[in-house]
C-alpha cells in the first residue's frame, strides 16, 4: 500500500483508529505517516507533541524490524518509549501509554534473546554484553 495522499492530519481519534487499523493490516509505514501528520501538524496541542512524535516513532520501529534492520528498529523503539514516558500517568486521548511502554520492553528483550551479541574472539574478558568469551 502506497503511502497515505492526504497530507492533513486526521483528528487525534480518527488518527488513533486510523493507525490502528493500519497496524492491525501490517502497514506499520502507513501508521508511522498518519501518526507523524498528527505530530507535526500546526494544531496539534504542543503539549501532545511528545505524545504523537512517540506512537509514530513506535510505529516506524516496528517498519525497521519488519524489514529486517533490527538495530535500527530496537534504537527507534526505545526513542519512541522515552517520548511516550512523560505520558504514562495521564494518557491523553485514551492512549494506552503504560501497555505501548510493557510492549516495548517485552519485544526488545525477545529481540535480545533472538539476536544475542556475537562472541568477542580476543578479548580477555567477558564482552559487556554478557556473550561468550572464546579466547582468553
Amino acid at each position: 500500500m502506497p503511502p497515505l495522499a492526504s497530507s492533513a492530519p486526521l483528528p487525534p481519534a480518527a488518527a488513533l483508529a486510523e493507525a490502528q487499523r493500519l497496524l492491525d493490516a501490517g502497514l506499520p509505514f502507513q501508521a508511522h505517516e498518519v501518526l507523524e501528520a498528527v505530530w507535526k501538524s500546526p494544531e496539534t496541542d504542543p503539549g501532545e507533541r511528545g505524545l504523537w512524535r512517540g506512537l509514530a516513532q513506535l510505529a516506524v520501529g516496528v517498519t525497521h524490524l519488519a524489514r529486517g534492520n533490527v538495530k535500527g528498529g530496537v534504537a527507534v523503539l526505545r526513542r519512541g518509549a522515552a517520548n511516550l514516558i512523560p505520558y504514562a500517568d495521564r494518557p491523553p486521548h485514551g492512549v494506552a501509554v503504560p501497555g505501548l511502554l510493557a510492549w516495548v520492553d517485552l519485544r526488545i528483550a525477545d529481540i535480545g534473546r533472538a539476536h544475542p551479541g556475537l562472541p568477542c574472539i580476543t578479548a580477555r574478558t567477558a564482552p559487556a554484553d554478557g556473550g561468550p568469551r572464546l579466547v582468553g
